[in-house]
């Protein structure tokens, strides 16, 4: 048995490609300006996991013009962090510090007149109008007014001193599904939306393709597109060419202890594994608490010493155990969990096809308070 002594520095790290997130936008962003659109990258979430400020900064330098984000924090700390470039927040709780996102230039999304009354005493107190994105509910049944509500809401909104409205926005329910019937009713009922603001006199503009509507629907495209996932280079519909994007996060560990271990030993908890012949481990010090879902367990492989092996027992909170059969490995090497599978390891896909979910929530759940995130711009 060998154990470790030196310090580890990368015991559970994530590694973010800025330039593959530049590079991915620049795909993007190239489909929205043939056809007149610029686009907004979503940040929220601490940039799906990848850090909000680095990522906002890689996205505009790869030509996005326009940020988004849920919070109205998460759009402060772009501010305070010195971008400037435009950004819409929209999912707010009671007492948002309305005043404060106003004096910072944030546009707000207003889905009420009672919304709508809060963000006008705020702009008030901020000493200055409101920029608002007015959002309709088309179908989706989460956020936004309900279509017997909009020409009320827009009316208010035309009529007030304290705000600015710019834009008006949805978000489509089904558009990872192409040819799904509710994506035409969701862009039929924006149309309707949007010829009320003309019959008032206004011509705002409009946004409601996200990712997966940028990827296969140009005739959504409007004034602005909304990628989210497909910056990270995650492909929101599995299957479909992309055009190339490329995965930016790659998460990855060191071995912490080899051991040969006899044939017929109970491997973790429950010995839900056991060898079935003389076998080398190897200890790898990240688990469930890092990000890699307990649920995986006897379901993954990792890449250590240039090749797929086989994650062994039961994800724990702290560790999993690596199956090398013969092989050997030295203390220190690096463990690949997951990336862009450029070297054979998995990707976040994989582990969302295993699981039954989406990449999104993979990739957001590596945002752990004790994993080091490393950038790099390759």
């Amino acid at each position: 048995m060998v154990l470790r002594t030196d310090t580890a520095t990368h015991r559970a790290e994530t590694l973010i490609d800025l330039g593959a997130i530049s590079h991915n936008v620049q795909l993007l962003a190239a489909r929205a300006t043939e056809h007149g659109a610029a686009t907004m990258v979503v940040v929220k979430a601490d940039g799906y996991g990848h850090g909000a400020v680095p990522v906002a900064k890689a996205a505009l330098r790869g030509g996005a013009t326009w940020l988004g984000t849920a919070a109205i924090d998460e759009a402060l700390q772009l501010r305070e962090a010195g971008i400037t470039a435009p950004i819409l927040t929209w999912l707010y709780v009671p007492g948002e510090d309305f005043a404060g996102a106003i004096a910072a230039d944030i546009d707000l999304a207003v889905s009420s007149i009672d919304g709508l009354r809060l963000v006008e005493a705020a702009a008030r107190q901020a000493g200055k109008p409101a920029r608002v994105h007015l959002k309709v509910d088309t179908g989706l049944t989460r956020n936004g007014a309900q279509p017997a509500d909009w020409a009320d809401l827009v009316k208010h909104a035309l009529a007030s001193d304290e705000v600015r409205p710019l834009a008006i926005w949805s978000h489509l329910a089904s558009a990872d599904e192409p040819g799904h019937e509710n994506i035409d009713l969701q862009a039929t009922r924006f149309d309707e939306a949007y010829r009320a603001c003309k019959e008032f006199g206004w011509n705002p503009l409009r946004h409601l393709a996200n990712s997966a509507a940028t990827l296969t629907r140009p005739d959504l495209y409007f004034d602005i597109v909304r990628p989210g996932v497909a910056a990270y280079g995650l492909n929101p519909i599995p299957g479909l060419d992309d055009g190339g994007l490329i995965p930016a996060m790659s998460f990855r560990s060191v071995v912490a202890l080899v051991k040969r271990v006899p044939a017929g030993e109970g491997v973790s908890y429950g010995h839900s594994w056991t060898t079935p012949r003389d076998t080398t481990l190897a200890l790898v010090p990240v688990g469930y608490a890092d990000g890699i879902p307990r649920s995986l367990s006897g379901r993954f492989q990792v890449v250590l010493g240039g090749r797929p092996r086989d994650v062994v027992g039961r994800v724990c909170m702290d560790q999993i155990v690596v199956d090398l059969g013969d092989d050997t490995a030295s203390i220190g090497d690096e463990v690949l969990v997951f990336g862009p599978g450029t070297q054979g390891e998995q990707t976040a896909q994989d582990w969302a096809d295993r699981l039954g979910t989406i990449h999104y929530e993979i990739v957001c759940g590596m945002g752990r308070s004790r994993v080091r995130r490393t950038y790099v711009d390759g």
